[in-house]
């Protein structure tokens, strides 16, 4: 069963990059633009303010590029920073565990992101449209050239 699985492990791994950077974009543009029931309280952060219209922006830049598979790994390094940093600054002086100083969005979007920085974007990405035409090859096997020939 394992192998039958592993056969579209690349296809798993999109679709949770596509939806974890979903999200993730989407609490930027609400926080930004007001959109989608706006930040919290309603309405929009005001631009330039520390932490907050920072990590507004990183959420709709690096949310977009992981959406796209585009600049993955980078951009899902720099969205796993951004929500430790949350984490550690606003949530966790509150009390020790997640559920208890309401960082377990933070955490998660933290552990995420991480995971897809070392995984890459899996499927149907740019990353991978891009790699192929510089290549020549009309498909990119990421699981390097000894499983590609297996």
């Amino acid at each position: 069963m394992a192998s039958g699985l592993d056969r579209h492990q690349r296809y798993a791994v999109a679709l949770f990059r596509i939806v974890t950077a979903l999200l993730f974009a989407s609490h930027g543009a609400a926080s930004l633009f007001g959109v989608l029931g706006g930040a919290r309280g309603g309405g929009t952060i005001a631009a330039g303010t520390w932490p907050g219209w920072y990590a507004a922006a990183i959420q709709l830049v690096a949310g977009a590029l992981v959406l796209l598979g585009a600049g993955t790994r980078p951009a899902a390094f720099v969205a796993s920073g951004s929500m430790a940093y949350a984490y550690f600054t606003v949530h966790q002086p509150g009390a020790l565990w997640p559920l208890q100083n309401g960082g377990e969005g933070a955490a998660m979007f933290c552990w995420a992101f991480l995971l897809l920085g070392f995984t890459g974007p899996g499927a149907l990405a740019v990353d991978g449209l891009v790699a192929s035409r510089a290549s020549g090859r009309g498909h990119r096997d990421e699981r390097g050239p000894q499983a590609a020939a297996a």
